[in-house]
């Protein structure tokens, strides 16, 4: 191993440039930034590995195997570097942290993903304070797991949202507190870190069939019954309040429990910002429960998704994932 941190760009506003059509990532654009913020950095920034995929994409257009082909290269590199960055676009990047922190069981070093909402060509890009921040976090041993690093906070990856469209300050993590603070010095909270468990393996193959829907006054069941059809194996139902339904609509809920019935594993999860889904505190959450479906408690949307695909994929059968949905893994839910 060496002390190098490996920066591994896979698109997004950061490395994107102007053309006719608009801000697009383009390959080789970003590399000379790079070296010039660490080479001027006089020693403060650690010796850095550059990797760009063949063609860096919009985060808007990552797929999940995207996810799997980041979890590949970092695998296939851990004995080669001390710590990871990812580059990565913002509309999607949630996701793909969560995705890593389950694709990557135990990896136990530093893997953070961070981007930014200005592409650092410009002069007020905020992608320099950002990758210097990764960079400086990714070089440390002591927070070896999965993170986001976006403006001030560092944030566990399968706990971070986007909450700004536009704000440098775009993601945060309502239901877990940051990991570190950046600002003059970087602030760990060490009692928050989850300590390495077990070796590192790499679960990046074929993943499930899933989908998320969103609940809202007079959901259609037909909806919900078409989704679930095959080849759906999970469902992510993003409910009222601490888990709650229309529990008056019987088609609503017969179509929950004929979907779990079929083997469909169903997910609640909060359209709440903060807060957690809490079974039995009321009878329209009751009534879920019921047809069949699992509460995923206070995980983020992302993380009960990506969750939910990468247990899938293994093979697992419906019990076993429904179990292990309710159970914490990667530090994506409250025990």
């Amino acid at each position: 191993m060496t002390s190098t941190v490996l920066v591994l760009h896979t698109g997004g506003t950061i490395g994107m440039v102007d053309t006719p059509d608009g801000a697009a990532p383009v390959a080789g654009a970003l590399g000379p930034y790079l070296d010039w913020i660490v080479e001027s950095s006089r020693g403060e920034l650690p010796p850095i590995s550059f990797l760009e995929l063949d063609r860096p994409i919009d985060s808007a257009n990552a797929t999940p195997e995207d996810w799997c082909t980041i979890a590949r290269i970092l695998h296939e590199r851990r004995d080669d570097h001390s710590g990871f960055v990812v580059l990565h676009g913002t509309d999607t990047m949630a996701y793909t942290s969560s995705a890593l922190s389950f694709l990557l069981p135990s990896f136990g070093k530093p893997v953070v993903v961070t981007g930014s909402q200005i592409p650092i060509a410009r002069i007020r890009s905020d992608g320099r304070q950002n990758l210097i921040g990764a960079l400086q976090v990714a070089a440390r041993p002591d927070v070896p797991e999965v993170t986001l690093l976006f403006g001030e906070v560092l944030l566990r990856g399968n706990r971070a949202m986007k909450i700004d469209a536009s704000g440098l300050d775009a993601f945060d993590s309502p239901r877990f507190p940051p990991l570190a603070r950046i600002g003059i010095d970087i602030e760990v909270n060490d009692a928050l870190v989850r300590p390495r468990a077990g070796e590192p393996t790499l679960t990046a193959g074929q993943l499930g069939d899933v989908a998320a829907m969103r609940l809202f006054p007079g959901f259609s069941a037909s909806t919900l019954a078409n989704l679930c059809r095959p080849p759906l194996q999970g469902l992510v139902l993003e409910a009222y309040g601490a888990g709650n339904g229309p529990s008056d609509d019987r088609d609503f809920l017969a179509a929950v429990e004929a979907a779990t019935a079929r083997g469909v594993v169903v997910v609640i999860v909060t359209q709440c910002v903060r807060g957690s889904v809490q079974p039995g505190a009321y009878a329209t959450g009751s009534a879920l429960i019921r047809a069949g479906a699992v509460p995923g408690y206070d995980m983020t949307s992302e993380a009960a998704l990506t969750k939910l695909a990468v247990l899938l994929g293994r093979g697992l059968d419906t019990e076993t994932v429904t179990q292990m949905m309710q159970l914490d893994l990667a530090g994506e839910l409250t025990a």
